[in-house]
């Protein structure tokens, strides 16, 4: 008998390179484990609604589990003319159990048997990378409780705007993070919907039970409609864009460490465990995994437009066409998963250069908006305000000093009777303990931030 698991309908082989052309056995073999334990669950359904003795699924799932061993132990001979994993499998077992192994595919296709592999793998590939998160998010707060009192320049445009405290800018990275995790498990739902027993496209004749395989296997739900079910990749380009999403945060923040750690800025001590020399210059330490983070996430979100691209205009059900998705789908995830993997050490390890951080955080008027905002309440119209502020930033300037060198009048001028009062209240230190609203820098708010995020991931 053929090999191939269509081969009945075909009186000559295939050519050779057509087999080279289609196969998918050097991408998709890492779905092994999946392939395996989804078809252990139809296995033993098909026993249970007599499409097979128990006997039959008993051998069937001992030897599906030899199966797996062996792949394990790399003993797994690969061949392009069995096309993909899931015929590999099903031709091992066939080796071992003849025509009990050939009953295996009873009720299902390759269509739904592959969107259940894939979906069982993403399910899995979720749960490692929102592990991967916490603990970057962990390192980020423990950052902000070593930190939690220095004081760092806020930027917008790359100009200093206003004072932050180093605790409250390490929280905003857990943020970012957070709404990372909140999209995985959102898109866990869509994934965790099983596909198996939909068949090639329009369901099967077979008594197979769905709610069986769908408990054996921890899905939510069983997906309703067998038609979308063998096209639907819908949650795995949904996933990609998260990938693509925490790729961005993670390239962000490269950036920005990228900058903060070059003699310009001097804000950060890279650990030389995560960065290179030069081969010419003696004197380099280049921050080369930063570099790398911000790189791949070009990689990453090419993955997610060849994913988008792969699926436009595919007409109802199934197409080859899909076969492309998993290399799309696994480069994205392995290529986050390692800029997971040394994000949380390296931010762990990163200190702030705190000496030079005290030596200039009064440089660039961080404190000029809490001086318009005391302005403000003191009953100056915020527009009128806002225009005094900006001359005497300018004055400033121009005598190349800061606000606070400035003489009380200049002060007396824009609050008559509150000049020394007013001139008292500037510098960084007096602009953050102003701070007030909830959610920003204030030394209160950043505190029960801090101790909140810290509950939350104990």
């Amino acid at each position: 008998m053929s090999q191939k698991t269509w081969g009945g309908r075909f009186t000559g082989g295939t050519d050779q390179r057509v087999e080279q052309f289609t196969e998918s056995i050097t991408v998709d073999k890492r779905l092994y484990r999946y392939d395996i334990l989804a078809s252990q669950a139809h296995a033993t359904m098909l026993s249970e609604v007599g499409l097979l003795t128990l006997p039959e699924a008993v051998q069937i799932v001992a030897a599906l589990e030899t199966i797996g061993d062996e792949i394990e132990a790399g003993k797994m001979d690969y061949s392009i003319a069995l096309e993909d994993i899931h015929t590999h499998i099903e031709q091992a077992l066939i080796a071992r159990l003849g025509d009990v192994g050939r009953k295996l595919h009873t009720g299902r296709s390759r269509n739904d048997q592959v969107v259940t592999d894939v979906k069982l793998w993403v399910r899995a590939a979720i749960d490692r990378t929102d592990e991967l998160l916490v603990e970057l998010q962990k390192a980020f707060v423990g950052s902000a409780v070593r930190d939690q009192h220095v004081i760092l320049p806020g930027y917008t445009h790359l100009q200093r705007a206003q004072p932050v405290l180093a605790a409250h800018y390490y929280l905003a990275y857990v943020e970012k993070f957070q709404r990372d995790r909140e999209r995985l498990a959102d898109c866990r739902k869509r994934a965790n919907v099983l596909s198996l027993g939909t068949a090639a496209l329009a369901g099967s004749s077979l008594p197979i039970d769905r709610e069986s395989v769908r408990i054996k296997l921890g899905f939510d739900s069983v997906a309703r409609n067998s038609l979308d079910v063998s096209s639907d990749r819908d949650f795995l380009v949904e996933f990609v864009f998260d990938l693509s999403m925490i790729a961005i945060h993670l390239s962000g923040w490269a950036e920005e460490w990228a900058i903060w750690s070059t003699t310009e800025f001097n804000f950060i001590e890279l650990p030389d465990a995560f960065c290179t020399g030069s081969s010419i210059m003696p004197h380099k330490k280049n921050p080369d995994v930063l570099e790398l983070t911000r790189g791949k996430t070009g990689r990453v979100i090419g993955a997610l437009q060849q994913l988008m691209i792969l699926l436009k205009g595919l007409p109802l059900a199934y197409n080859r066409d899909l076969q492309e998705d998993k290399a799309a789908l696994f480069d994205a995830f392995d290529t986050v998963e390692g800029c997971l993997s040394v994000a949380a050490p390296l931010v762990a390890q990163t200190k702030l250069r705190r000496d030079v951080l005290a030596a200039r955080i009064e440089d660039g008027f961080l404190d000029a908006t809490t001086l318009m905002e005391s302005l403000i309440a003191r009953g100056v119209p915020m527009r009128t305000a806002h225009e005094a502020v900006g001359a005497l930033v300018k004055r400033a300037e121009d005598g190349r000093g800061r606000l606070v060198d400035l003489p009380v009048s200049a002060f007396e001028a824009v609050a008559p009777g509150g000049g020394e009062a007013v001139r008292a209240s500037l510098g960084v230190a007096n602009a953050i303990a102003a701070f007030r609203s909830y959610g920003s820098t204030a030394p209160t708010e950043v505190a029960q931030q801090l101790a909140a995020w810290q509950d939350r991931l104990a």
